[in-house]
């Protein structure tokens, strides 16, 4: 069995989570109130999902080659059971979770047949675009729609015809994707418009991962650490004019004209590409293992995050101040509720990791022919 292993990129999708998890925070903390320039930089903490979409193309479409080239084939019902055996089990255990809780705790989970057939059966993303958001805790689970529906087509282009049909793939989708772009741009709308889980825009991020993955074909580059810093700056530069100048926005990707919409959008992409790059190639063993293992808990700890701030700031807190009026005010403004929230998901995603996760990956295993 072959491995390709690369620590770096546990960091980066740790980097991803944390940027989500920013986003969210205004949601429950008044952190950027009098602050515009403040509220600019957590808007752009939406784009760690754009990350992470680009860091799974890129690996799904690395490994699925070296399968290829391994065996001259790829097992496409094996691919599949990989990715059910990795997405499935925590994912059905939230959302069936969520549904459960709705019952008691209004405004956590779906609330309709037809929300919770749309995230029980991977097409969220397209019900949020057209009939607008479920609920905070589970809302973010919609990504995980959209990567199962990049999942369904890969292995089997990859199975026909190599690099070549996913590259094509590639380049039909961003094509598509500005597209789409651009008839957001000429047909606008007031408020979220959809714009943001529409797969056929988010698709562009699937596309680059495919394209680094077949022009890089397994090398990393050997940047010293100016250069990779250089990437960095660049890439979070350019999240924050298509924030401040062109107007894309995750929840709102309203742009004064059609070409602030395609250019904005072409700054996101560029920069998750720049942002990706600048940690291709760092040497694992420089990293903290505590950062490598918080990226291989990330999962946990996105499917968790928005329940966990709902959970300690809509419902203890409040509960707090029953005991004593103010506490929770008091407690918040220490940060005191961020640190425990924290602590609650760190510790769930852990014991996630450990318990649910880590028995389904070595099943998983059995069936790789290159594993991570």
């Amino acid at each position: 069995m072959r491995r390709y292993d690369r620590p770096e990129l546990d960091g980066l999708r740790f980097f991803a989570f944390a940027l989500v998890l920013v986003f969210h925070l205004p949601d429950y903390l008044p952190l950027a109130a009098g602050r515009p320039w403040l509220a600019d930089v957590l808007t752009a903490g939406a784009f760690g999902v754009p990350i992470f979409f680009l860091l799974s193309a890129f690996l799904i479409t690395e490994l699925l080659a070296r399968e290829h080239e391994a065996q001259g084939q790829v097992r496409v019902a094996a691919f599949y059971g990989r990715r059910i055996l990795r997405i499935w089990p925590l994912y059905f255990m939230v959302l069936l979770g969520l549904t459960a809780l709705e019952r008691w705790t209004p405004g956590v989970g779906p609330a309709r047949p037809d929300q919770f057939a749309a995230f029980a059966l991977f097409y969220a993303n397209w019900h949020i675009a057209f009939q607008g958001w479920v609920a905070g805790p589970v809302d973010p689970l919609w990504s995980i729609s959209v990567e199962e529906q990049f999942y369904l087509l890969v292995p089997i282009l990859m199975a026909l015809a190599g690099r070549r049909a996913i590259t094509a793939l590639a380049l039909a989708v961003l094509a598509a994707s500005y597209g789409a772009i651009w008839l957001y741009a000429v047909h606008p709308t007031a408020g979220d418009n959809g714009q943001w889980t529409n797969g056929l825009v988010q698709g562009q991020f699937f596309a680059a991962g495919c394209l680094l993955s077949n022009q890089l074909r397994g090398r990393v580059p050997s940047w010293r650490w100016p250069v990779r810093l250089a990437l960095l700056a660049a890439g979070a530069a350019a999240w924050l004019v298509a924030v401040r100048v062109c107007g894309v926005k995750s929840w709102d990707p309203q742009s004064p004209t059609p070409w602030h919409a395609l250019a904005g959008w072409g700054l996101v992409l560029g920069g998750t590409v720049a942002i990706f790059l600048s940690t291709l190639g760092v040497d694992g063993k420089a990293l903290p293992s505590a950062l490598t293992y918080a990226g291989r808990i990330s999962y946990g700890l996105y499917v968790f995050h928005a329940f966990v701030l709902h959970l300690v700031f809509h419902q203890v807190l409040p509960a707090l101040d029953g005991w004593r009026p103010g506490f929770s005010q008091t407690l918040a403004g220490r940060g005191g509720g961020l640190v425990a929230a924290i602590l609650l998901l760190g510790l769930a995603a852990h014991l996630s990791y450990r318990f649910l996760e880590t028995p389904f990956l070595r099943l998983k295993a059995r069936l790789a022919v290159v594993t991570r």
